[in-house]
């Protein structure tokens, strides 16, 4: 196991996908306290303010008051940073066992507005025909402008078997579609299938859903299967994966790359933040071809992969343009039971990249014709290239 080998914070890199936490509370010493902490004395004197004029003095929740600015003070510094009340924080840290209630989606914030991800395959967001790029516009007909992550979060759960309505924009289809969920538990398997897809040429396939605490291994025992079956080349599904735990994208990313290879690094606001991730095996998986499918919803723990193989020409990536999420999220349990989800540090391919906002771009470019129809253009192209 890698675990070990990890003296630092677990950390993040997508929403809803998995949770790791950082051990201790984070504190500062006052004494370096300047005139930008100065200027939040400010909060200090409204809250004071309320307490000595506010007409209503009975309702008054200090709690209620002090998480309300936090909130306020995160959301201001970029999509990703959040303050994590405790109900919200436990909330959560379920999503990293791979199990919770929901329709299925992963969703981050751009510019104002909601934007699906990727729908999870199999789910009821999956399977009413939601899709990546799609942006939420209503959630049961109130409008989602300008809302936090947590706020839609809490929209879209619910008691598994009730419906959720969502209207989304579809901007290839310029109009607005209509949507009713049924909720449902959530599991989410890490790995969808590991199959032989031609079996003359021995090329196998495996689809990796999510990068979850234990896809590196669940991945090594797709591969072994595969191997087994006398694989002479891998297709590695990547599509409408919205990423996970970073440490699983090193785990899955060093099965294909040489002992001492960099497969990811990072860049922070502080020293302790500018990390470097390399292979720390010799890699028993060198001997045959690979190709990587991606599409725009392949974020975050996807994009690392994908990049680490394209950079080091270990394989090629083919079908479009990834989602461009590339920011390190830590999350820092609070005193009182809250968290504190704040972003980190920016990570980068290993030829220094930047992925965020402009995501990986295919080797090979090949868009999907159409994601109802069964015949699947971007993987039968992927077999004749292996077939080469």
């Amino acid at each position: 196991m890698r675990k070990a080998k990890f003296l630092i914070p677990v950390i993040i890199i997508v929403f809803i996908a998995g949770i790791a936490v950082s051990s201790g509370v984070y504190r500062r010493d006052l004494s370096t306290k300047n005139q930008s902490y100065a200027d939040l004395d400010l909060v200090g004197d409204v809250a004071e303010l309320i307490e000595t004029n506010y007409v209503d003095k009975k309702s008054l929740d200090f709690k209620k008051l002090a998480y309300g600015a936090l909130r306020g003070m995160v959301s201001t510094l970029d999509h990703y940073s959040q303050f994590l009340d405790p109900d919200e924080y436990k909330d959560i840290k379920v999503e990293t066992k791979g199990e919770f209630g929901g329709v299925g989606i992963e969703i981050a914030v751009r510019d104002g507005l909601l934007i699906i991800i990727a729908p999870i395959d199999g789910t009821p967001a999956d399977k009413v025909g939601l899709a990546a790029g799609d942006k939420i516009v209503k959630i049961d007909g109130e409008s989602v402008k300008d809302i936090s992550i947590q706020d839609a979060v809490k929209k879209l759960r619910g008691k598994p078997g009730t419906s959720v309505e969502i209207s989304v924009l579809r901007e290839d289809e310029k109009k607005i579609l209509d949507f009713t969920i049924t909720r449902a538990i959530i599991k989410v398997a890490s790995i969808k299938e590991a199959r032989i897809v031609d079996s003359e040429y021995k090329i196998g396939y495996i689809k990796l859903v999510e990068f979850q605490e234990k896809t590196s291994d669940d991945f090594e025992a797709g591969l072994i299967k595969l191997k087994s079956k006398g694989m002479n080349g891998l297709i590695l599904d990547l599509r409408n994966n919205p990423g996970g735990l970073l440490e699983s994208a090193v785990g899955v990313a060093e099965k294909f790359l040489q002992e001492g290879e960099v497969i990811v690094f990072t860049k922070g606001s502080q020293p302790t933040e500018d990390m470097v991730f390399k292979s720390t095996e010799g890699s028993k998986y060198l001997d045959f071809p690979i190709i990587v499918l991606v599409n725009k919803g392949s974020a975050s723990a996807s994009e690392i992969v994908a990049g680490a193989i394209q950079d080091h020409k270990r394989g090629l990536i083919l079908g479009a343009n990834t989602f461009g999420k590339a920011s390190v999220q830590t999350v820092i349990p609070l005193r009182d039971g809250s968290a504190l989800r704040l972003t980190t540090a920016m990570y980068y391919t290993p030829l220094g990249k930047i992925i965020h906002e402009r995501g990986i771009f295919p080797d090979i470019v090949v868009e999907r014709k159409d994601e109802k129809d069964p015949y699947d253009n971007q993987l039968e192209q992927a077999i004749d290239l292996l077939k080469k």
